[in-house]
């Protein structure tokens, strides 16, 4: 599974603080959280929940922001550290399928790139909307990887490759486009969806596309691909850097509701 579901287990977990905070640099995620807080309808002093926080960056944004207080969950000690850091107090690490709070204590909640790594989707969601009273906002933000595309010359090879990363790299890579049946099953309304395309065509943007050269030769290294169809995705790869005709595209959703 990927790194993101068991970070302090990883050989250099503060490594995976640094993709974090790269990806907070890159124009299209700075632009796609704005809007998840915005989604949020914050309104000065009231309390927030971010489960999934990471670093707790968005967290540090909203609060400053909007003059409100944020509470934060994340399972790993190392991302906790980080989110004190940044002067976040109210950082509980849990796990987002338990949250360690009382029934309706906030106004507001969201998980921005959660919820694609968990276990149990459905009873992570349950666990967040007891926590939000009626009339509060949840958000969910996630890349759905059933929508990639890449430009190398073999398309299937390509297609194989993206598959990888949307159904073994993943638990849950191509459930974003569900989320809004998934608030639905929970009872909420004002049930909207908005989705950003994130188009790459710079292959060291986005933290080297969030290493997409490497997918192959994990594919390979899992029995996914013949070593040799590995070594012609990084030759087809690094032809369409050169050739200047290198594009990637993923689309995330991000889902907003109202708690009834």
């Amino acid at each position: 599974m990927h790194g993101f579901t068991a970070v302090d287990r990883q050989s250099d977990p503060d490594s995976w603080v640094g993709v974090l905070d790269r990806l907070a640099e890159e124009p299209f995620y700075r632009a796609y959280q704005q809007r998840v807080r915005e989604l949020l309808d914050p309104t000065p002093g009231r309390r927030y929940l971010e489960v999934g926080a990471g670093t707790g960056a968005s967290a540090a944004h909203l609060r400053d922001a909007h003059e409100v207080s944020v509470a934060t969950v994340d399972r790993s000690l190392t991302m906790a550290a980080a989110m004190r850091a940044r002067g976040l107090t109210g950082c509980a690490v849990a796990d987002a399928h338990h949250l360690p709070f009382r029934t309706h204590a906030f106004d507001g909640a969201w998980a921005d790139r959660t919820v694609q790594h968990l276990a149990d989707p459905h009873a992570a969601v349950t666990d967040l909307v007891r926590v939000v009273r009626p009339g509060g906002r949840i958000v969910l933000a996630d890349p759905d990887y059933d929508t990639q595309v890449l430009d190398i010359a073999d398309q299937d090879l390509a297609r194989r490759v993206l598959r990888f990363r949307a159904d073994v790299l993943l638990r849950n890579g191509t459930l974003a486009h569900r989320h809004a049946g998934l608030l639905a099953a929970h009872g909420l309304v004002d049930i909207t969806v908005e989705p950003r395309t994130l188009v790459v065509r710079d292959p060291t943007a986005v933290d080297n596309v969030l290493g997409l050269r490497s997918w192959a030769a994990t594919a390979a290294q899992r029995g996914a691909l013949d070593p040799g169809e590995a070594r012609a995705f990084e030759d087809q790869f690094d032809e369409a850097v050169n050739t200047h005709r290198f594009t990637y595209t993923v689309t995330f959703f991000l889902t907003a509701a109202t708690v009834t």
